[in-house]
């Protein structure tokens, strides 16, 4: 009768275990664009406000794309008695992401490459599965990093005084154009502090491109660019325009890679440089 009842508790135990069921990650959901396939769970997630992934493009150089980043890791439940297949969980999200309007870009082996745009936002979907069954994808909604460090009037002394230039973080244009937006005022602020504290000091202003687009543009640009800057120290704080002159050296000085979005944005720059 005791092992009846042995038997009994074991196979109420083993069953009770196998019905259990994995629980998602703490903290993690599913995100609004997708739902999950069926029997599985998630394994961890991660979203950082501005980050980069690399996408595939179709070409050897990956596109680098930078802005609000969310990932996602889903594994089948142990209890699941027949998985998905790779092409299964694949063709499941492309399906999903065309139904939603998003474009179908080349992707790399066992991966699904997506861009979505709609409601203003430009979305980037990289979907990857193995034969396991686990699966996941990247999101990344493009946007351009908020700049929360400017230029430093001593530091900006002190470049111009060991090297003879210097970058100017934080001044930054309209995209295509040479209107200065308006956050860049505390850095152009920084400037005209420089320039008050050395009435002697005169500056070559240097407007930079990334190299996107025609040559002739970009010069152009940068030299609009370099204008309104001096416009801006000139105008808005008394500096004499005398001390000033401005010059758009266009693609020719890169600073970083211009196969990248991480490059061509430190391109685009102003630099001072010492007359």
């Amino acid at each position: 009768m005791k092992q009846l009842i042995l038997v009994v508790l074991m196979t109420v135990l083993t069953a009770g275990m196998v019905s259990a069921e994995t629980a998602d990650a703490k903290a993690c959901k599913d995100n609004p664009l997708f739902t999950r396939m069926p029997g599985s769970y998630i394994y961890n997630c991660k979203e950082e406000s501005f980050a980069a992934h690399e996408f595939s493009t179709g070409t050897p150089q990956a596109a680098s794309v930078e802005g609000h980043l969310f990932w996602i890791t889903y594994y089948p439940q142990p209890t699941l008695t027949s998985k998905p297949s790779e092409l299964q969980i694949l063709r499941n999200f492309e399906n999903a992401a065309v139904k939603i309007g998003a474009k179908v870009l080349p992707a790399r082996k066992s991966r699904g490459t997506y861009r979505l745009q709609q409601d203003g936002k430009d979305l980037w979907i990289d979907v990857w599965a193995e034969f396991t069954g686990k699966y996941g994808y990247f999101i990344v909604e493009k946007q351009a990093m908020v700049q929360d460090i400017v230029a430093n009037a001593a530091a900006l002394a002190n470049d111009l005084k060991t090297t003879g230039h210097v970058t100017v973080e934080g001044i930054l244009f309209d995209t295509g154009k040479a209107t200065i937006k308006p956050e860049s005022a505390r850095a152009i602020g920084e400037v005209a502090k420089l320039l008050a504290a050395d009435p002697a000091l005169k500056v070559y202003v240097v407007g930079h491109t990334d190299s996107v687009g025609v040559v002739e543009a970009n010069m152009r640009l940068s030299q609009e660019r370099a204008d309104a800057v001096v416009q801006a120290l000139a105008k808005t704080h008394g500096i004499a325009p005398a001390r000033l002159k401005s010059f758009g050296n266009g693609p020719y000085a890169p600073v970083g890679s211009n196969d990248s979005e991480t490059g061509r944005a430190r391109n685009r720059r102003v630099e001072l440089v010492k007359q």
